[in-house]
């Protein structure tokens, strides 16, 4: 229903108060016009720089959908770019992925940001164009098989951006402004892959409204994953283009955002780029992005011609506070479901076999619960006593056991209970404790106890990363929180499996998270 633009701007007006920091701008398109552009705060608080919608903010990982638009205008059959991606990745023992993989993010290869934790990066060191190639090129395997489930690597775009830029012969920059951005009316935006400077006037803050703000400090080079600037403006421009453009059947934005499927043909959720969902009942497209002291969503509703883009020189949701701004100029908001009281299936520790990582179920008040199990924390409700799904996660019990579904992945998996720690101060990390040599990787883990408490560090051709402690979540079943890394969201919570041999000796660890899995480190 038509909605009075003072809900938008009761919206409008709470954000700073709801997702505090130095500064933001955000953006409301409807049939094509501006009906919201609107900055406040401060781009640097030390040199007192006010926020402006012409302020030049890195877009990070929004950079995705240009990239594989790129891709799309140069070679309207990516299939041709295929034979490309045996120079990136000349070790691979199994099937290669091909270009498509790489831009619906079906590649199954581990996300090299990820992986730099486990080749000694520190999280404010250097990382340069070289390193990723260097990174990438020591892949062997895939986490599953290419085309049949999602997940996210950064570097399945980093190789296409540079792929396309040696096919053209061009820098990746040039052909972005020129067939690109400029098209789309994006005056300033452009590809700025060195982290370590300023795109502009505007400094990203590290810190939050307790413990205050500080500059970040990034020194990775980003490309066609995640290396682009803009400014409020130019992203109005953008959603502009997509609406006036909406009509072309073979238009850059309909081909970018055309539905896709995985090999066995279910659907799949994410393509070229961009990410679908429903969100109260409509279908809605777009795309988060994220670095230390950065934060941008836009999200666009075709049925609708309706666009909001947020943008946080801070660490802030940005995709929070951009689907409030929808609610608010749509009108919606969740209606709250019956309350059910949870299976006693829906608590406690357990293991996704596939994957190799633990999930950490807790009840929370109300009909809700805490999984813990991808880069993030995810509230799940309680659908009826036997149910429980959020926005990525459906859980099932029955007489299996319990279920976890990931429709977005194309993956399901019945999960494995772990025992039950009486004491956690109890278990003893001693046996744990030594040298482990990652053969793919080649990267190596150390183990150290220190008064009773494990920690782990990675050493590789990245250096030597800092020491992180080692938390028992079931025999053999270690956690280790990384909060900060040289990306950002951090990977979150790397689960270390214990591997034995016959005799009961500890043989091996197999590290992994959610971005990265099934990493195995053999003990020296």
């Amino acid at each position: 229903m038509p909605q009075t633009f003072s809900q938008i701007d009761r919206a409008v007006a709470a954000l700073p108060v709801q997702w505090r920091g130095p500064g933001g701008a955000v953006a409301v398109i409807r049939n094509g016009e501006t009906i919201v552009r609107h900055a406040w705060g401060y781009a640097d608080l030390d040199r007192r720089i006010l926020m402006s919608p012409q302020s030049l903010m890195p877009i990070c990982s929004v950079t995705k959908q240009f990239t594989c638009g790129l891709m799309l205008d140069l070679f309207p059959d990516p299939s041709v770019l295929d034979g490309d991606l045996t120079a990136w990745l000349p070790l691979m023992e199994g099937p290669r992925p091909t270009a498509l993989q790489l831009a619906h993010n079906q590649s199954g290869l581990r996300d090299y940001w990820a992986l730099t934790v486990l080749h000694g990066a520190m999280a404010e060191g250097v990382f340069t164009a070289k390193d990723a190639r260097e990174l990438i090129g020591r892949t062997r395997s895939t986490h599953f098989a290419p085309g049949h489930s999602y997940s996210y690597s950064n570097g399945n775009f980093h190789m296409l951006g540079e792929i396309l830029a040696g096919r053209a012969g061009r820098d990746l920059g040039e052909l972005l402004s020129e067939r690109i951005l400029a098209p789309a009316g994006m005056e300033s935006a452009r590809l700025a892959p060195d982290t370590a400077q300023r795109p502009g006037d505007v400094m990203g803050y590290e810190g939050n409204a307790t413990t205050g703000f500080f500059p970040a400090i990034n020194r990775i080079w980003w490309a066609g994953d995640a290396g682009m600037v803009a400014s409020l403006d130019d992203l109005i421009a953008w959603e502009k283009f997509i609406d006036r453009t909406r009509d072309e059947a073979d238009g850059l934005y309909a081909r970018l955002s055309q539905p896709q499927t995985f090999a066995d043909g279910n659907p799949a959720y994410y393509g070229f780029g961009l990410a679908h969902a429903e969100h109260h009942g409509v279908h809605t497209i777009g795309h988060g992005g994220a670095l230390r002291g950065w934060r941008c969503h836009r999200v666009h509703v075709p049925s609708e011609r309706l666009s909001v883009v947020v943008m946080f020189n801070h660490e802030a949701n940005a995709r929070a506070a951009a689907f409030a701004v929808l609610d608010a100029a749509r009108g919606s908001a969740s209606v709250p479901g019956e309350p059910h009281l949870a299976d006693q299936a829906f608590k406690g520790h357990f293991l996704c076999r596939e994957t190799g990582l633990s999930v950490t179920l807790t009840p929370l008040p109300g009909s809700s619960l805490h999984l813990r199990y991808g880069t993030g924390a995810e509230i799940l409700n309680l659908l009826d006593e036997k149910t429980a799904g959020g926005d990525h996660t459906l859980l099932l019990t029955g007489g299996a056991g319990l279920r976890m579904e990931r429709p977005q992945e194309n993956f399901s998996s019945l999960l494995q209970p772990l025992e039950t720690l009486p004491d956690e101060s109890l278990v003893s990390p001693d046996d744990i404790a030594g040298r482990y040599i990652a053969p793919e990787l080649q990267s190596e883990l150390e183990i150290t106890v220190s008064g009773g408490q494990p920690f782990a560090a990675f050493s590789g051709f990245l250096g030597k990363g800092a020491v992180q402690p080692l938390f028992p979540v079931s025999p053999d079943v270690w956690l280790m929180p990384v909060r900060r890394s040289m990306d950002a969201p951090a990977p979150g919570d790397f689960t270390l499996l214990v591997r034995r041999n016959a005799a009961g000796r500890v043989s091996g660890i197999e590290a992994g998270c959610w971005l990265a899995r099934h990493n195995v480190f053999e003990r020296v």
